[in-house]
């Protein structure tokens, strides 16, 4: 299956200088898909809605600040190589051409959208994430603003301090909307100290809840379509006494049309463009050295995510690296920090190894995939 008819020119394109007050009034007045950002003509980025509206900055500012770079999609490539460069990417939406002219945009919900009917084949427990990041509802709104930047997420769970369970949920949505909201509240005066005094509110204050949930057993179709209905981005994976087992987000479904019966490991990078020195190859081959020390394990996919902090040391900024391998043994994760992704990275490669190491003797079920494997190699 391929993108010929997934694809939509339904976009708006602008110059790198545009004025962000400018492109929010096309989102409101025209509600495009995406907006592709060109210079001279030619294509630099994409702006997305989210992105948009996530975004504090002034009206002033050009939108080459606030654009993404993405990858040029061709309009007859194939659904789960498109799936694979967006996750890559870590975008939402890429420019779509026909030979050298732009013919539209494709967006990740489009591609979900088109293949929904072909995931009842996996579960959630196939491909949700068990590594989470949560925040307790009296922890302040700085301490929940840290995490999200610390781990590079969008969301965070909030639990209940005494019991342990799912109170609520945070996003970067959230945050930005309660601040804009109060900063149109109190004009535009001397706001010195507000802001102290919104980061020192509790978590509770902002939360969202009740929590929109999915279990391990639930088909993958279902918990997308849950999504869709709920315009989220991601649930969170609960067990029958609420308690977190995980999450599970729109990019997982499409990080999962990529998985392969190759022989060789599939393994996918979210922000490529962080690697300079490292290359792809030398990842693969560092990770099959660490999985190969033990070779009951077999591994279905592996992911490899990059995050840029802003701190730097000598020019070099700080990368946290997260590596994660999906396995007949389960999740199996190591993550780092370092300056340079290479630094970054055998950080975490380490991590991994140890955790690798300490599944060696340990009994456990491989699950049977074939199913999976043959619905989405359908597509």
């Amino acid at each position: 299956m391929d993108i010929t008819d997934i694809a939509t020119p339904d976009f708006v394109e602008v110059d790198a200088d545009k004025r962000l007050g400018k492109i929010r009034a096309i989102f409101e007045r025209e509600n495009p898909r995406g907006i592709v950002v060109t210079e001279d003509g030619d294509y630099v980025g994409v702006i997305g809605e989210k992105q948009l509206v996530r975004s504090r900055m002034e009206d002033d500012t050009k939108a080459s600040v606030v654009m993404k770079s993405a990858p040029r999609v061709d309009r007859h490539e194939d659904v789960r190589e498109v799936a694979r460069m967006l996750v890559e990417g870590d975008v939402k939406v890429a420019p779509v051409f026909e030979g050298e002219k732009l013919y539209g945009i494709v967006a990740s919900d489009a591609i979900l959208e088109a293949v929904i009917d072909s995931l009842d084949a996996i579960s959630v427990d196939d491909i949700y994430t068990e590594d989470v990041v949560s925040v307790g509802e009296k922890s302040h709104v700085g301490q929940a603003i840290n995490k999200l930047r610390e781990h590079g997420i969008s969301r965070l769970p909030v639990v209940d301090e005494d019991s342990g369970k799912l109170a609520g949920i945070v996003t970067t949505h959230d945050l930005v909307e309660f601040v804009v909201r109060d900063d149109s509240r109190q004009g535009r005066g001397d706001r010195r100290g507000d802001l102290d005094r919104m980061l020192d509110l509790p978590v509770y204050d902002l939360m969202s809840s009740p929590v929109v949930t999915t279990t391990p057993a639930e088909s993958v179709d279902e918990a997308v379509e849950r999504m869709f209905e709920n315009d989220i981005s991601g649930l969170v994976v609960t067990a029958d006494d609420q308690l977190i087992q995980g999450i599970v987000t729109k990019t997982d479904v499409l990080r999962a049309l990529t998985f392969t019966e190759e022989e060789s490991m599939d393994v996918q990078i979210t922000n490529v463009s962080l690697l300079e020195t490292l290359s792809r190859q030398e990842i693969v081959e560092s990770i099959t050295t660490v999985v190969d020390k033990y070779q009951q394990m077999q591994v279905f996919h592996a992911h490899v995510r990059f995050h840029e902090h802003k701190e730097k040391l000598r020019g070099t900024p700080l990368i946290q690296c997260q590596i994660r391998l999906r396995t007949s043994h389960g999740q199996v994760a190591g993550s780092g920090e370092g300056y340079g992704a290479e630094h970054a990275f055998h950080v975490a490669l380490d991590k991994l190894e140890r955790n690798v190491l300490e599944l060696k003797g340990l009994n456990a079920d491989e699950k049977y995939r074939g199913q999976l494997i043959r619905k989405l190699g359908e597509l």
